[in-house]
């Protein structure tokens, strides 16, 4: 090769060889012409710290993480972004020039530019945001348009005292309801957001009834696999605007393959086609 330089990084979980970011990151420095490198790294709990610290004697120039990593790696890099502090977890990890790691988290990223791909006006602040869910998923959602200008996100879970947790902890503007108010809470409502596991293949799906919600209000269900939820599926009937999760998948990747390899990839039909394919 050389002084050519050959990119290189992955995605650390376990198990890990489902994940689609190797056909997204593989795709894109393929379409950059840059020679490199994305791969799976299949490794347990016990062994993420050893895993974290070879990346950069390894020439890695980072990695993406997933399940169960994501909290933990907080504990272990050696500077986390605000962003991510405030998620709670890390997506994205950076190896820097001097060996050290940085934690960022893209995932919220990847929620915003997934809606505003397919509906470019939407606006945080235009009303109400109804978010089913007080895991991962809604955190990094919460906190993304929260950021943007959201005035009012009201956050309903199974468990009440999840939700309220989490309005303690980000304050205006979430309001935590109990579950059994989720229908109407809709009323009013400029977006729903489903982040949680509802509705994915093998999960029952949502217990909820559309009837209350504005026909203009965007529904979006993080969950990618299926393409179609129950809830978009009765939310497309009902003629809403609807968004799926895959569009956060492949844009939360973007930032993360600028931050390693200097280039902000877009999103391109080819590359959503060939995710869509593996679905």
């Amino acid at each position: 090769m050389g002084n050519s330089r050959f990119f290189l990084a992955g995605v650390m979980g376990w198990p890990v060889l489902h994940s689609r970011s190797p056909k997204v990151h593989n795709y894109w420095l393929q379409r950059h012409a840059m020679a490199g490198a994305y791969v799976p790294l299949e490794v347990k709990s016990d062994g993420l710290s050893s895993a974290l610290r070879a990346l950069a004697p390894l020439q890695f120039s980072g990695c993406n993480l997933t399940i169960p990593h994501k909290e933990a790696a907080l504990r272990i890099v050696d500077e986390v972004d605000d962003t991510a502090r405030r998620i709670g977890a890390i997506n994205c990890i950076i190896v820097r020039p001097d060996g050290s790691l940085e934690g960022r988290n893209n995932d919220g990223f990847g929620f915003v530019q997934g809606v505003l791909e397919g509906y470019p006006y939407w606006r945080p602040d235009s009303g109400p945001i109804v978010v089913l869910g007080a895991g991962g998923g809604a955190r990094a959602v919460v906190v993304s348009v929260a950021d943007r200008g959201a005035r009012e996100v009201r956050l309903i879970n199974r468990t009440l005292a999840r939700a309220q947790a989490l309005e303690n902890e980000f304050g205006a503007p979430v309001k935590a309801l109990p579950w059994e108010s989720r229908n109407a809470a809709m009323a009013d409502a400029s977006m729903l957001i489903n982040t949680t596991s509802q509705g994915m293949i093998g999960q029952p799906a949502l217990d909820i009834a559309l009837d209350d919600l504005p026909g203009t209000a965007v529904v979006v269900d993080i969950v990618y696999i299926p393409r179609e939820t129950p809830l978009l599926v009765e939310a497309k009937r009902r003629g809403n605007p609807t968004v799926n999760g895959l569009g956060m998948l492949l844009h939360q990747a973007r930032p993360a393959f600028a931050a390693w390899f200097g280039v902000m990839p877009e999103v391109t039909p080819e590359l959503r086609h060939l995710i869509e394919a593996t679905i």
